[in-house]
């Protein structure tokens, strides 16, 4: 990491020319990759990257420059040209940098560089037996195991001085099956931002058995049917749809420019008042959990929408100057390379007072969707369209046989309103999320809704 002196020259100089606010974001990162296809191991990959962002703002006007040259002319130079982008009145100024400490929530008990690739190897040849061996018709599997280790360090013009170091690792593993010409999927990813005890500790076997389980029931599904019936969504990574669908357009980042449905509707009802969602970057451990956010703001748990009232946005300091609101420690980034902006951390509708079985049993005819895939939405109008990976037909209360090609379309506020029962099962599911600062780690959760009318794309006639 750079010296603080160093710092404060950098910062002086990314104001030379009237900013009115300048950032420092240095990043050390080092990551280790493994994939293993059919039980072999076909990819190793590891490596660093080192690199430092400098940001001028000066009003709601920003300039973002990065550099992987970390020599002090180089910087010095970088943070002069970012300055010159800025056109404001020069004044003097003077920086004195404070070192920020915090509680670390997210301890670390199995650093990576401490687990060796071949113990690496053979957790993942575990998962490829498992998925292999769960049923004939499972033709492939694909195992990777991700972990990376990121110290940074983040210092302003408001004298913030402030060093953190984030570890993840995660492992991926997928079936496919095959039967009669006809391939299907299936997937389980999970991960933490925790050290390698986190797959330690993990039921790799019964992972990988789920994966080849949603592959082999979706191989002999029949085609889902189309219209517009009640659709239950299960827990966990059923959560997608409220992260993409929703919390996009919850960020400043759409909010301010007035290009989000959310926008000017703080203490309007915009959900059912079974929904209450929350954003909270504070869980120990969390795969979308940070100590502090990529602007050095501690995390927080916000809460968005609560008894189906719009509480709150999800704000980054540019955002807030934009929208005059404070900063909800919400500024996430991929990496140096990109500025910081609005982001979730892990993000999910409240656990409420139904249980599954009641949520099945009160449902005449509908949609199972158990489990989400992708999808894509336009934030501005709340329209969206996801994959539902596993699905099954609901029918005089039970849940009967397995349909695959389903695709759930709608417009997130009209769904939010449209939510009649939410069960009291919460867990989140781990997903990247990708948008203007990069691809971030989130967690999308949720417990098991009904949503009493929806538009399930299929096959008409089926």
């Amino acid at each position: 990491m750079l010296h603080p002196t160093l710092i404060e020259n950098i910062l002086t100089a990314a104001l030379a020319t009237g900013g009115d606010f300048a950032e420092v974001f240095i990043e050390d990162r080092t990551a280790s990759s493994l994939e293993m296809i059919g039980g072999v191991v076909e990819q190793a990959l590891g490596g660093r990257d080192y690199g430092v962002g400098i940001r001028v703002l000066n009003g709601v006007f920003a300039v973002y420059a990065y550099t992987n040259d970390c020599s002090s002319d180089n910087l010095m130079k970088v943070a002069s040209s970012a300055a010159q982008a800025i056109r404001g009145q020069a004044k003097d100024i003077s920086i004195d940098l404070r070192k920020s400490t915090f509680v670390n929530q997210h301890p670390i008990l199995v650093p990576p560089n401490e687990v060796t690739k071949n113990r690496k190897i053979e957790w993942m040849r575990q998962a490829h037996l498992a998925a292999k061996e769960y049923n004939p018709v499972i033709a492939q599997t694909s195992v990777s195991l991700y972990n990376w280790v990121q110290n940074v360090c983040i210092a302003n013009t408001e004298g913030l001085f402030v060093e953190d170091q984030r570890t993840y690792g995660r492992m991926m593993i997928s079936a496919i099956a095959e039967s009669g010409g006809i391939k299907q999927t299936g997937y389980v990813g999970p991960g933490a931002h925790a050290g390698l005890e986190f797959i330690e500790s993990m039921d790799i076997r019964g992972c990988a058995r789920e994966a080849s389980r949603i592959a082999t029931t979706m191989v002999g599904a029949a085609y889902a049917p189309s219209g517009k019936l009640p659709v239950i969504i299960d827990n966990a990574f059923g959560g997608v749809l409220f992260h993409e669908a929703c919390g996009h357009g919850l960020e400043a980042t759409a909010v301010a420019k007035k290009a989000s449905v959310f926008a000017d509707k703080l203490g309007e009802q915009v959900a059912s008042p079974l929904v209450t969602a929350i954003d909270d970057g504070t869980i120990p451990n969390a795969w979308g959990s940070l100590n502090i956010d990529d602007e050095g703001a501690p995390t927080q748990r916000n809460v968005l929408i609560e008894n189906g009232v719009l509480k709150g946005y999800l704000i980054d300091k540019l955002g807030g100057r934009k929208m005059g609101m404070p900063s909800t420690g919400s500024g996430r980034r991929q990496s140096y390379q990109f500025a910081p902006t609005s982001r979730m951390n892990n993000t999910y509708i409240a656990a409420g007072s139904s249980s599954p079985e009641e949520i099945i049993a009160n449902t005449e005819y509908g949609l199972y969707a158990k489990t989400m895939g992708g999808g894509s939405v336009n934030t501005a109008t709340g329209e969206f369209n996801f994959a539902v990976n596993e699905g099954y037909m609901v029918r005089n209360g039970k849940i009967e046989e397995p349909v695959k090609g389903a695709t759930l379309i709608g417009k997130g506020i009209d769904i939010l309103q449209k939510i009649d029962m939410v069960g009291n099962n919460l867990d989140h599911g781990q997903g990247m999320c990708g948008s203007l600062s990069g691809s971030i780690p989130v967690n999308c959760g949720q417990p098991m809704v009904r949503v009493s009318s929806m538009t399930v794309g299929g096959r008409k006639g089926e």
